[in-house]
Parts: C-alpha cells; structure tokens; sequence
C-alpha cells in the first residue's frame, strides 16, 4: 500500500464512486411551483450601518455573505412562539394579500416555523448541498437550523426550519427577505481528513512571516491611533484584502475579493422561477 505523507490530501478510499471535479446545480421544479431564487446579497443592513461601512473591509464576512444562493420569501409575516413544544404554541400572521399556501406553518412544534422549498435541487455525483440561514443576517428572537443533503440522487424536497430563541416576541420577514442559503459542498472528504496540531516553529517560513505580519501590524495600530488619519482607506492596511503576503508578494492567482455567482437560468418549457435578475444576479 502506498505511504501517505502527512498533511497531505486524504485518499479516495477503494470502492467510492469518483467524485465530479465540478458540479451542476439544477432546480426542478413542478407545475405550480414557484421558486424565488437567486445569488445571496452581499449587503448587511448591521454593515452598512457601521461607520463609513467598515465592516464590509472584512474579506471573509463580505465573501461569506455571498457563498452561495437564496431561497426568497414568498410571503411578509410576522410570527411569534408562546413557549411549549405543541405546533399551536406558534402564531403566524401574514401581510393583507400575502398567499396562505405560500406561507411558513408550524409543522414539528419546539417553537420552530418551517418554510416549504418549491424545488428539487439535484447536484453531480458525489456534491451535497450545505442548507442554513443567510451568513452574517442576525434576526433577533429566531435563529435559522442548518442541514447538509445530499442532493446528488434524493428525489425529496426539503424544508428550512428557524426556531425561536425565546417566547413572546414579534419577529418578522419581510416578502423576498431570504429565508434559505444554500451551496454545494464534495461528499466524503471531511470525514477522511487527518488534521494535525504543529508548532509553528516546523515551519519556519510561516514563522518569519506570521512575525513580520504581527510586527507590521502593530506599528501600523500605533501609526492609527497617533495620526487619527481621515481617510477610510488609510485606517486599514488591506494586505488580505488584495491577496499580498506581509513582504508585498501576491498570494495565489485565484485569490477572491468578490464573488459573482450566476443566477438560476431558465432552461425549460416554462417560466418557473418570479424573480427577476439585475446584472449582478440579485433578484430584485
């Protein structure tokens, strides 16, 4: 048998179906059906209220943000749970004109409402689909549940679920407020993983540069707080932002500081998906 070095990639284990390098990602959608889906916003009502939008600085909160699609609300409600764990501890109630069908219900009880998924989301062998809340959108009384499914073969719909965080409060969605995030994730390789605890000192060129990193930026702090400098862009140094190691070199070529994900095309007999798509594919 052939020795695996340390760190490196896990191995395939024998008698596993090759996984597709890529994935497709398709929505199936019955008649009667009407899926509002589209690529996640990058914006964060919390961010934009912070000063000068600060937050959106932060590479992995702005590139999480938009880490996949979203399934829209059809519907603006507000709910609120009464504790209990019954399915009538929950009280839902929509917008004047918003559709009943279309609209979330208490169907497990333990102070959770369900939000039914017009679509079958299918995804090539070997791709499941991570399925939770939108990153980074905090709603206060509920919190959003998360699964992983593998929608490689499942011919079943699948349901996003929030549960209250506390009784007796008012939380509301407003209609094509995203209730669902969702994006393909390989099957199999987590599980295979050996992670491993080093010290930094066995890798002496991560050392040199974490230092240098760590140095720069505490004098770059002091620089801060004694010049008070105006400028947004002079208050951070950006070196993760543009994809630079501490000394100035790039990093890797396919280093992302956006991501422009394409919207759900219409490729059947019928028009099955209500959104429409500006030209950065959020739907509006």
């Amino acid at each position: 048998m052939r020795k695996r070095l340390k760190g490196s990639a896990p191995e395939r284990p024998r008698g596993v179906p090759q996984r597709a390098a890529e994935t497709e990602l398709v929505c199936y959608v019955r008649d009667g059906w009407t899926p509002r889906v589209a690529p996640a916003s990058p914006r964060r009502d919390w961010m934009n209220a912070t000063p000068d939008s600060f937050a959106y600085r932060c590479l992995p909160l702005a590139i999480a943000n938009t880490h996949g699609w979203e399934m829209l609300s059809p519907v603006g409600f507000k709910a609120r749970w009464h504790g209990g764990d019954h399915v009538g501890a929950v009280e839902i109630v929509l917008d004047e004109g918003a559709d009943p069908a279309k609209a979330p219900t208490s169907l497990f009880g333990s102070g959770t409402i369900t939000f039914h998924v017009d679509g079958i989301l299918r995804t090539s062998e070997g791709w499941n689909l991570w399925v939770g809340g939108p990153p980074n959108a905090m709603k206060d009384g509920i919190a959003p549940m998360g699964g992983v499914i593998e929608t490689d073969w499942s011919p079943y719909t699948f349901t996003m679920n929030w549960r209250f965080t506390r009784p007796d409060v008012w939380i509301r969605f407003e209609e094509n407020e995203p209730f669902c995030f969702f994006f393909p994730t390989p099957r199999g390789v987590l599980e295979r993983l050996k992670p491993e605890l080093r010290p930094m000192e066995d890798e002496p060129e991560l050392l040199r540069s974490f230092d240098a990193w760590r140095d720069a930026r505490l004098a770059f702090q002091a620089w801060v707080k004694k010049a008070q400098p105006k400028a947004p862009a002079d208050q951070w140094q950006k070196l993760y932002y543009r994809g630079l190691h501490p000394d100035g070199k790039p990093g890797p070529g396919d280093h992302e500081a956006k991501l422009r994900l394409s919207p759900f095309r219409q490729t059947g007999s019928r028009r099955v998906c209500p959104v429409r798509h500006d030209e950065t594919g959020r739907g509006e």
